[in-house]
């Protein structure tokens, strides 16, 4: 079935060359690259072009068109340990969770020929900022591009849209707000003349289209699907997918227990789809092949589901193919590859299935854990750990493992790719890693 993955007159068949990775997963959406010739090793010391330190947090993926990478970053106020301490024990659950004082959520811009840091742009500031969980930031989502328009998003703190040439901002939404609870993680995307965001809270949950010129809500719709009673259970982080289906651009949109088709166009129900288990705080952005799409549902017993995204209605006992209970990805989204699906667990197992039915073909034990998304490019899966190790296998239905990298600090922002090089941003700094 064909698709078309953020319908813009950006992504045509010349955008998809390796110098364009306008969103979070690249040109497709799904973690692809076109690039022939990245290398397969590195270090500190070995095919290092230029390293850049990155100021504040961040666990955002660069975006990259023409010679500009953009990518955001949090400055934050830092709270005594006592302050923290006492703030925190006001929390029904403040296991693993951070607070931070005054905020400042910032669009960078960084040359992707020198590495030099070459815009520092403030788009909100945050007085009193919620609590955090110690995996997420309060810059986690991905900016997108579209011509000469950077959008930025920071959850229930606000939107923005940046001028990518002058450095202007355009317009800012800082309206809509709802409870994370851990911080904000949904990355927006771009179809046409909208921009599409989740907004999944603790307290209400909901998909907002942006008019992408001006900011103002062009569409605003609903989770209908039912859910956990309990709050803290209704919440998602996701990332939409937007596929074409007889004639229709769908929004595949995963959500706490659900995962629904919405019309691009309006906003409009198309379909949902049941997990047929608990599965919230989705995290995974979906990906697509052959009219079928995947989802990992994420935490507590996360779960992958095979949906054929051409129905309406609730299809979850026509539609839903398949589902598997091994190998399911919380935080990673997963490759599909010529019939095959790769996903790498939180822990570390690396798998590949089939793809028509879930099937175990190989896995493999990777070193650290994991919540940067893979990459595939020529036939090689680039696997990036949180102790910033890289694993390399190859594509296919052998297992064979190509190389190991290591870098000083972790990864917890997914790759990019630009020409023949990879850009990668650990907790600390920014890589622009080439072959000579």
């Amino acid at each position: 079935m064909k698709y078309c993955v953020l319908a813009l007159s950006f992504l045509t068949l010349s955008s998809l060359r390796a110098a364009e990775w306008p969103q979070f997963r690249g040109p497709d959406g799904q973690g692809h690259s076109a690039a022939i010739g990245l290398p397969l090793t590195w270090s500190e010391t070995e095919n290092v072009k230029w390293k850049t330190p990155i100021p504040g947090e961040g666990h955002s993926s660069p975006v990259i068109s023409g010679d500009q990478i953009w990518l955001t970053t949090a400055i934050a106020e830092q709270l005594s340990e006592e302050e923290e301490k006492e703030r925190l024990s006001q929390l029904d659950d403040p296991k693993g969770m951070k607070l931070a004082g005054a905020l400042s959520l910032q669009a960078l811009l960084v040359n992707l020929r020198t590495g030099e840091l070459e815009k520092q742009i403030t788009l909100f500031e945050v007085a009193e900022p919620a609590p955090k969980h110690s995996l997420n930031s309060y810059a986690s989502p991905t900016p997108v591009l579209a011509g000469d328009m950077a959008y930025f998003h920071f959850g229930t703190y606000g939107t923005a849209c940046l001028n990518r040439t002058t450095g202007k901002t355009i317009w800012t939404n800082d309206a809509i707000h709802i409870e994370h609870q851990t911080g904000p993680g949904s990355s927006p995307v771009v179809w046409n003349d909208m921009l599409i965001v989740h907004f999944d809270g603790m307290d209400s949950q909901f998909v907002t289209a942006f008019d992408r010129h001006t900011g103002k809500v062009r569409w605003q719709t609903k989770r209908s699907g039912e859910m956990n009673a309990k709050p803290a259970l209704q919440k998602a982080f996701g990332t939409p997918l937007v596929m074409e289906s007889n004639g229709r651009p769908i929004v595949i949109s995963p959500a706490a227990n659900w995962v629904y088709g919405y019309d691009a166009r309006d906003g409009s129900e198309v379909w949902r789809v049941n997990y047929g288990k608990l599965g919230f705080s989705t995290v995974p952005r979906p990906v697509a092949e052959d009219g079928v799409a995947y989802i990992s549902t994420s935490f507590m017993q996360p779960r992958i589901v095979a949906v054929d995204y051409s129905g309406e209605g609730d299809v979850t006992e026509s539609h839903r193919k398949w589902t598997l209970d091994k190998q399911a990805p919380k935080q990673p989204s997963m490759l599909i590859i010529k019939g095959h699906l790769y996903t790498v667990t939180d822990n570390g197992i690396a798998a590949c299935l089939n793809a028509a039915d879930g099937s175990e073909i190989w896995k493999a034990r990777l070193t650290g854990d994991f919540s940067a998304s893979p990459l595939y490019a020529a036939g090689h899966i680039y696997f990036f750990g949180r102790n910033g190790g890289t694993t390399v296998l190859a594509e296919g239905p052998e297992l064979k493992e190509l190389a190991k990298n290591h870098l000083d600090a972790g990864f917890m922002a997914s790759p990019a790719v630009a020409d023949n090089a990879l850009i990668l941003r650990t907790d600390e700094a920014l890589y622009r890693i080439q072959t000579p």
